[in-house]
């Protein structure tokens, strides 16, 4: 993606820190200063998206309780109030500028299951290319804990690998990626410009560091991995710094650039298969299918196939492995499990005589991306 194009795709991830008071309710001087910093953009014909906490952060004093609640029951129950005070807050302000927003609730098994991941991705279209603000939340009030993203960082990453945004801003209560934690040592530095997320990098990312919000450095590092990994520059910052939206699609604020460079780009098929599918089963390869796999770049044949685990049908997303249990990578299958089962280790003259076969693949080169490229471990 160009970031010199006169019209960009821009997604913003915004914590709850950067929304809320002290007092953990929404902090209307907070959220009328980003929406202006945002109207700018609009106001230049460039597309925003946002990816929004704060729902819980809004909502839990509403519902009684004095500090942020740690149980799944009120988390939600307080999301139910927070996500409706969080869009008020954000339409009205939107409004005063001539902008309208909309509310988009997604859960992870949205993004897993194709079809929906294609609705998605189509609605929000519709809505960007009519001029409308979609904010994004994860929906808190029905999403149980093992089906979550885990943070906004992982959504809006996700999210911007969904609507191929040209660039994803992600806002936190930090200037930055240092070169250590900057509240423990004074002696880091900033990191203006990254081009690959080294594991110095990954160590040195810290722990959250706020107690409204749920994701550290951590998480954004993983988010800017996803972003890279489909092709699109990230800009980390200070969501109190004066301008820092406007001036971070500018290339004028402070913080870090992150920009993929000597990365080959995932097309939307496969950006879906990496990060967003989750594995229904395993499927364990023989030595020479994992060669034929790594090394030149070959579909998986049945004939390859030594083990499979779990049950799925035709077009399930699998995990790959060796015979030594190392992840190759991940692929869509095309036979179910119960077929693969029958057909494994045959050639396909001996398949034929057994099933009715349109396809000679188990899994297509085509429809599988490679361990290296995943970026994040899986299920993350």
């Amino acid at each position: 993606m160009n970031l010199n194009d006169e019209k960009k795709r821009i997604v913003i991830k915004i914590g709850s820190s950067s929304l809320t008071s002290r007092l953990g309710d929404i902090s209307r001087r907070k959220l009328e200063r980003l929406v202006d910093d945002i109207v700018m953009l609009k106001d230049e014909g460039h597309e925003v998206l946002l990816v929004s906490s704060g729902a819980v952060a809004a909502g839990y004093r509403r519902l009684g309780c004095l500090e942020r609640p740690t149980s799944l029951s009120e988390k939600q129950a307080a999301a139910s109030i927070g996500q409706g005070l969080l869009m008020e807050a954000y339409s009205e302000r939107f409004i005063s500028h001539g902008y309208t927003a909309s509310q988009i609730l997604i859960t992870r098994s949205d993004f897993s299951d194709r079809k929906r991941y294609n609705n998605a991705r189509n609605t929000i279209n519709v809505l960007l290319e009519r001029g409308i603000v979609p904010i994004v939340n994860e929906n808190d009030t029905v999403t149980v804990e093992r089906l979550k993203f885990g943070d906004n960082d992982t959504l809006s990453a996700k999210v911007a690998a969904l609507v191929s945004a040209d660039q994803l801003i992600i806002l936190s209560d930090i200037d930055g990626l240092y070169s250590d934690d900057p509240r423990k040592n004074p002696d880091a530095k900033l990191l203006e410009h990254v081009t690959e997320i080294t594991p110095e990098i990954e160590e040195s990312a810290g722990e959250p560091g706020s107690s409204v919000g749920t994701g550290g450095m951590r998480s954004k590092i993983d988010a800017v991995k996803i972003a890279m990994a489909s092709g699109t520059p990230s800009f980390l910052g200070n969501a109190t710094t004066k301008g820092i939206i406007y001036n971070a699609v500018h290339q004028t604020a402070t913080g870090t650039y992150f920009t993929p460079e000597g990365q080959a780009e995932l097309d939307n098929k496969k950006q879906w298969i990496a990060f967003n599918s989750g594995p229904e089963g395993e499927v364990i390869v023989t030595d020479k299918a994992s060669s034929e796999i790594s090394e030149h770049e070959r579909s998986l044949q049945p004939v390859g196939v030594h083990y499979v685990h779990g049950h799925f049908k035709p077009g399930a997303v699998v995990k790959l492995t060796d015979m030594d249990g190392e992840e190759i990578g991940l692929g869509v299958t095309n036979y179910s499990s119960k077929h693969l089962k029958m057909i494994k280790g045959l050639s396909t003259e001996e398949i034929s005589e057994l099933i009715d076969i349109s396809v000679k693949e188990a899994v297509h080169i085509n429809d599988f991306v490679y361990h290296d490229q995943l970026a994040i471990p899986l299920g993350s």
